[in-house]
């Protein structure tokens, strides 16, 4: 069968402009002669349409979206299948199903719903979709294609060491097959994070190899809120063999005869490439986020540190240099090397750049706070007004040209809450709040690749937030490198105290202080911006934890 993978780019709730684009990558592949075009999961709606599908208005659009699809397929010479959301017949349980919906000829051929609904980390499907009552084999002029979504094809017995799921779809599916054996078919919405694209890979290929068929899979990209969708689509021959690929990071189109295809060399990046991954996934979610919200422009508030300068590289890469702008706010702390670097850095970003000043508001803040202040030490609260200062000054820039503020703070910062409410935590999204700080250096050494584009005495200085004098970043927390691996320990996978004290080995104390930073910051993360997914685990509605505990780490 000659295929062709569409992997695009929905927006959540634009269904004129979602399905004007299946329609028209639908036209487009069927002239360049394939047989069925597959688009990804909820491709209608946009995927993850969360609370939405609790609105009558929604499912109804939804409908009317696949009927409009289907009927533009008169004039298409191939089928289409793509996700949904279709209503449930069930008079109890879930009103809706996420359903992969087969078109042909004008009409709908058939509906295959998911079975498996995930409910961990990103995910919580299981909220709304009622999951499928049964799965069957389809044959589409002579080929029987097994359609599958997304989760259905993550619970092999045979690859994974442990299971989410009791029941398998794929493997009933296959034992129910013709003696002829299915297209395999999965379409999906699968987010990103470092290390995901070559798991995909090897997953897929077990399954080829496993049932001895070809494997179709055709994934979302583009950012949505946190999520990043990498695509990265593929087809897998019966050895297990990619016979080909389709881009990262961008909309493709590709066209796949299985009967046909040979092997080609995978293009899915070792560990040493991951940066390079990351970089690019940081650059989607940002300029998604920020176009898919209606903005164009974006503000930068520059320390001449190297957080905020790997985010205004981000962010030009993003959204074009004339569309964004780098503020300086320097204080009396703020060392003439840090103003220096930052403005040489916008001039290697080719960015607009101004310098305000704070020093004298926050003077006038004193005057005005002395009455309350008055014998008590100088310390954490006139650090933070001057953080706040910027916060309040960045906002009124942001109202003023509306433009969207990037916070520029790490995962470290955030972990142990070295980061001020209402400050330097104030704008609309977190660019790199899923990026620890020793990763922010490797992505900063990689922007750097060809050219110097952040300075490199912004690479070599000590970290420092340069809020008291001579201040540095050891002053309160370990060195980065001693920092990070018990923050990805106790962060992403859950580690105890003992635990990471003992596999890294380092001093109970040290790793107990670190997470009591940790545990105590997290009325913080509860209101800071939504922070761009690359990791397994990020801050947000992956990682949830109450406020106000009581807990022994």
């Amino acid at each position: 069968m000659k295929l062709a993978l569409a992997q695009i780019n929905p927006t959540v709730g634009d269904f004129s402009g979602n399905t004007r684009k299946i329609i028209d990558f639908a036209k487009e592949a069927a002239g360049r002669g394939a047989e069925l075009v597959l688009f990804p999961e909820l491709a209608v709606c946009g995927y993850p349409p969360a609370d939405f599908l609790e609105k009558d208005a929604f499912l109804l659009q939804a409908q009317r979206s696949v009927l409009e699809i289907a009927t533009a397929t008169k004039e298409i010479s191939a089928a289409v299948l793509c996700g949904s959301v279709t209503p449930s017949p069930q008079a109890e349980g879930k009103r809706v199903h996420n359903t992969a919906v087969l078109m042909a000829h004008g009409r709908i051929l058939m509906e295959q719903h998911k079975m498996l609904l995930p409910f961990y980390d990103v995910f919580d499907e299981q909220r709304y979709f009622e999951p499928a009552a049964g799965q069957q084999i389809f044959s589409l002029d002579g080929q029987p294609l097994a359609i599958t979504i997304c989760e259905d094809a993550w619970n092999d017995k045979e690859f994974w060491r442990s299971r989410r799921y009791q029941m398998d779809p794929i493997a009933s599916l296959m034992q129910g097959a013709p003696d002829a054996a299915p297209l395999l078919v999965n379409i999906s919405a699968s987010p990103y994070w470092q290390g995901k694209r070559q798991l995909r890979a090897e997953m897929l290929s077990a399954l080829a190899q496993r049932y001895r068929t070809t494997v179709a899979l055709v994934n979302q990209v583009g950012g949505n809120d946190s999520l990043i969708f990498d695509g990265s689509s593929m087809v897998i021959g019966p050895d297990g063999q990619v016979i080909a690929q389709a881009r990262s990071f961008a909309e493709d189109l590709m066209i796949v005869d299985t009967a046909a295809s040979i092997p080609v060399p995978v293009d899915v990046a070792p560990a040493e490439e991951e940066i390079a991954a990351t970089y690019d996934a940081l650059v989607l979610g940002t300029r998604d986020y920020v176009r898919k919200c209606g903005f164009s422009k974006a503000l930068v508030a520059l320390s001449g540190g190297i957080d905020s300068a790997l985010v205004a590289a981000i962010a030009v890469d993003a959204l074009g240099k004339d569309n964004v702008m780098g503020i300086g706010m320097p204080s009396q702390y703020s060392s003439q090397g840090s103003v220096d670097d930052s403005r040489s850095l916008a001039e290697h970003l080719g960015i607009h750049y101004e310098v305000m000043p704070i020093r004298d508001i926050f003077e006038r803040a004193m005057t005005a706070l002395q009455p309350l202040f008055a014998g008590s030490p100088s310390g954490l609260a006139e650090e933070n007004l001057q953080s706040r200062i910027r916060g309040v000054l960045m906002m009124a820039l942001s109202n003023k040209f509306s433009s969207l503020v990037l916070t520029t703070g790490n995962k470290s910062e955030m972990s142990t809450g070295y980061c001020t409410l209402y400050g330097d935590m104030v704008g609309a999204l977190a660019v790199i709040g899923d990026v620890f700080k020793t990763r922010v250096y490797q992505l900063s050494h990689y922007v750097n690749r060809e050219r110097e584009v952040i300075p490199t005495a912004t690479l070599t200085k000590p970290p420092s937030a340069e809020l008291r004098p001579d201040q540095k970043d050891t002053d309160s927390l370990p060195p980065y490198e001693v920092l990070d691996p018990i923050l990805e320990a106790y962060v992403e996978r859950y580690g105890s105290a003992e635990q990471i004290a003992f596999s890294q080995q380092l001093d109970i104390e040290l790793v107990s202080s670190v997470l009591k930073l940790v545990e105590r910051s997290e009325y913080k993360r509860q209101q800071a911006a939504p922070v761009l997914k690359v990791t397994r685990k990020s801050f947000g509605t992956g990682r949830r934890f109450p406020i106000a505990v009581k807990v022994q780490v």
